[in-house]
């Protein structure tokens, strides 16, 4: 299902990112050395009840997954780079972390994740891999406008990926979003310009490029959930939702201030 909001979803859309934006951060400041995996899943828990919120993912129990997943907070360290179940790990200095959040608020849903060193540590290996990321879906951003088509996004996502050296893998990518978390169209991390669903005012992205360091080929855990690089190297993962308009593309979950 490919949805159309109205302008009057589109403002609760804006409120709904707003939130996202702001637990993220919250939760960056806290995930510092030492800090569990499972407490910052308490954290998210905590402020998404408190602001009123649902999350998207505790009763989340798609093809993929073994059964609902069962927490509120996706957590990936390192080679872990997409549906990172919580459990019980400290994070350490040096450890690249990415957290990945979907609320619904008054029916509406937005979705982000940020990629992040914890501690002291800048691995150059792993500040690469989060501005790629970064640049990725800045260009995507960019390329979405009414009258544009995926494609473009597509395209402009992978040229930065391809450039940066980095493999992309096409089994998960981003996607519309809106009254659900996960909707038609899928937005791969690469494709072919002029080609695909033509974007309309109304239309709510969740652009995500991720990658890892030297391959396209996932694991997945014994969780059921989480999914690793082929190779144990070092992943990321940054995302937006961005709402289509007449001028262009709306980050609605950036950071403010």
């Amino acid at each position: 299902m490919i949805e159309i909001l109205t302008p009057a979803e589109v403002t609760r859309a804006r409120d709904t990112g707003a939130l996202v934006a702001h637990i993220l951060q919250a939760l960056k400041k806290r995930s510092v050395v030492g800090t569990n995996l499972l407490e910052i899943d308490q954290w998210a828990k905590s402020m998404i009840l408190s602001a009123g919120a649902e999350s998207c993912y505790v009763d989340y129990a798609p093809s993929f997954g073994r059964g609902p997943f069962g927490h509120y907070i996706c957590t990936a360290v390192n080679d872990a780079v997409l549906h990172g179940m919580p459990h019980d790990y400290s994070l350490a200095d040096g450890d690249l972390l990415t957290l990945d959040l979907a609320v619904s608020l008054k029916g509406i849903a937005a979705d982000a994740a940020i990629s992040f060193i914890v501690g002291e540590s800048r691995p150059a290996e792993s500040v690469a891999l989060i501005s790629a990321t970064e640049e990725a879906l800045a260009a995507g951003i960019a390329a979405a406008g009414p009258g544009a088509r995926i494609g473009d996004i597509a395209y402009a996502i992978g040229s930065v990926l391809t450039e940066a050296g980095y493999p992309i893998n096409m089994d998960f990518g981003g996607h519309g979003i809106g009254s659900t978390m996960h909707q038609d169209p899928h937005v791969p991390n690469s494709g072919r310009p002029g080609r695909g669903y033509q974007l309309r005012p109304g239309l709510l992205l969740a652009l995500e490029p991720w990658v890892m360091v030297d391959t396209d080929v996932l694991v997945t855990d014994a969780d059921g959930w989480t999914l690793r690089s082929a190779t144990g190297c070092r992943t990321a993962h940054t995302e937006h939702t961005i709402a289509i308009t007449e001028d262009g593309a709306e980050i609605l979950t950036l950071a403010r201030g």
